[in-house]
C-alpha cells in the first residue's frame, strides 16, 4: 500500500494544523502529490500530510524538520494566517488482530492505506476547526450576561451600533467558514467511493464528538447573533426616537415663531 510505505513501523502520529481561513492549493505540484481529494502529499522525508483548502494541514508520521519545511512552502499559500497554529494529536496503531477504536489514547487500525488515512485526516481537520471556534465563541458568549444585566437593571443598552453591527458581520463569517467551506456537517466524498470506510468514519466522528459539537456551536451562534441583533435594534429605535424628538422639538418652535410673528 502507498500510504504504508511512506508512513514509520507499527504505530505514527496525526497532527492537525490550523495555520489560517483558507489555503490556495488549486496550483498545488503534481510531483509529491499521491491524491487529490483531499490534497494528500508525501512529505521529504517519511510520511504524509493531507491538506485541507480551509487552512488545515494534518501530518503523518512527520518529523520536526518536514514539518517546518512544509509550513515554509505553505506560507505564500495562506490567506489571513492566524498568529499560531492550532494543534491537535492522535496517536495511531497498525494492530492487524485487534479490532478496531480507540484504546488507551490512540487510534488502533487493523490495517492502513490511503484512504483510511485521509478519512482520520477528515475527521481531525473538522475537530481542530470546531476546537479553533469553540474558543473563540466563548469569549463572545461570556459578553452575554453583562449585557442582559445592563439592560435589566437600566432598562436599555449604552454605545452604538458600529461595534454590534461589526460583531454580526463576524458571525456570519464563522459560519461561512464552518459550513460553506469547511463543511463539517456533511458526509466526507470519498465515502461515496469507499462505502466500506463508513464504520471508521462513524467512530471517528463518535470519537471527537463532531456533529455533537456542531449543533453546540450552531446554538451559541445563534443566541449570540440574535442577542447582536437585538441590541442593534434597541439602539436603532433608541435613535429613531431621539430624531423624532427633534422633528417634534423644530415643529413646537415654528409654531411659537408664528404666533409670535401673528401677535407681535
Amino acid at each position: 500500500m502507498e500510504a504504508a510505505r511512506n508512513l514509520p513501523g507499527g504505530q505514527f502520529l496525526a497532527r492537525a494544523l490550523l495555520l489560517a481561513t483558507r489555503l490556495d492549493l488549486r496550483n498545488w505540484p503534481e510531483g509529491s502529490t499521491l491524491a487529490r481529494a483531499p490534497l494528500t502529499v508525501q512529505l521529504a522525508d517519511d510520511g504524509l500530510a493531507v491538506l485541507f483548502r480551509y487552512g488545515v494541514v494534518v501530518l503523518f508520521g512527520a518529523t520536526a524538520q518536514s514539518e517546518q519545511t512544509l509550513r515554509e512552502r505553505l506560507v505564500a499559500l495562506m490567506e489571513h494566517p492566524y498568529a499560531a497554529a492550532e494543534i491537535e494529536e492522535l496517536g495511531v496503531r497498525i494492530e492487524a488482530g485487534r479490532p478496531e477504536g480507540l484504546h488507551e489514547g490512540a487510534l488502533l487500525m487493523q490495517a492502513v492505506s490511503l484512504e483510511r488515512i485521509q478519512l482520520i485526516a477528515e475527521a481531525l481537520s473538522k475537530s481542530v476547526v470546531l476546537g479553533h471556534y469553540e474558543t473563540r465563541l466563548a469569549g463572545d458568549f461570556d459578553r452575554i450576561e453583562p449585557l442582559a444585566l445592563q439592560l435589566e437593571h437600566d432598562g436599555r443598552i449604552r454605545g452604538g451600533t458600529h461595534e454590534h453591527v461589526k460583531r454580526i458581520g463576524a458571525l456570519l463569517l464563522i459560519e461561512q467558514r464552518m459550513v460553506g467551506r469547511a463543511e463539517i456537517g456533511d458526509k466526507p466524498e470519498l465515502l461515496w467511493g469507499h462505502p466500506d470506510l463508513e464504520r471508521l468514519n462513524a467512530l471517528l466522528e463518535d470519537e471527537f464528538e463532531i456533529h455533537e459539537r456542531l449543533t453546540a456551536l450552531d446554538r451559541k451562534l445563534e443566541l449570540i447573533a440574535r442577542t447582536e441583533r437585538t441590541l442593534v435594534e434597541l439602539i436603532s429605535t433608541r435613535h429613531s426616537l431621539r430624531v423624532e424628538w427633534y422633528i417634534v422639538g423644530l415643529i413646537v418652535f415654528e409654531i411659537l415663531l408664528t404666533l409670535y410673528d401673528m401677535l407681535f
